[in-house]
């Protein structure tokens, strides 16, 4: 699948697979005045890529942590997963979140910030019923399998 891709300044850096397996594609950090970005601890900071992109219609863009910048340095989006929608043509921004309180982080330019996957998607029409079919589990929530 090719996704088109714009790069909205002269330093953004095209994503790019870790490896030939990779499902996520690593974006990278920009700062426009070539300076590090500061996250101080318990901070977030939006933190820009400097590209825009072109999902097809049925697909988004899932934005996930990077594995190492989140167990290593404690910085991981602050939304957890971000989404980014087929229609959406704005710079990708990563809200990053420091969840070191004690000790502030900085993020290099062009540092690996977060991998973006490409998902499809079903649309649901909501239909709202007055009952729900039953089933084993039924209402049992958090921790309720016992497992």
């Amino acid at each position: 699948m090719k996704i088109r891709f714009k790069k909205l300044h002269k330093r953004a850096i095209t994503p790019t697979y870790g490896t030939e397996y990779s499902a996520g594609a690593d974006l990278y950090a920009l700062s426009e005045s070539g300076a590090p970005i500061s996250i101080p601890g318990g901070a977030t900071v939006l933190v820009r890529t400097g590209i825009s992109v072109e999902i097809p219609e049925g697909y988004c863009g899932l934005i996930f942590a990077r594995s190492g910048l989140a167990t290593k340095r404690n910085l991981a989006p602050a939304n957890k997963v971000g989404v980014i929608d087929s229609d959406y043509r704005g710079e990708i921004m990563v809200a990053l979140h420091n969840h070191n309180f004690f000790l502030n982080q900085t993020i290099a330019p062009g540092e690996r910030i977060a991998q973006l996957a490409i998902v499809p998607f079903l649309k649901a029409e909501f239909e709202e019923a007055d009952e729900l079919s039953d089933t084993v589990r039924g209402e049992g929530g958090f921790g309720s399998t016992g497992r």
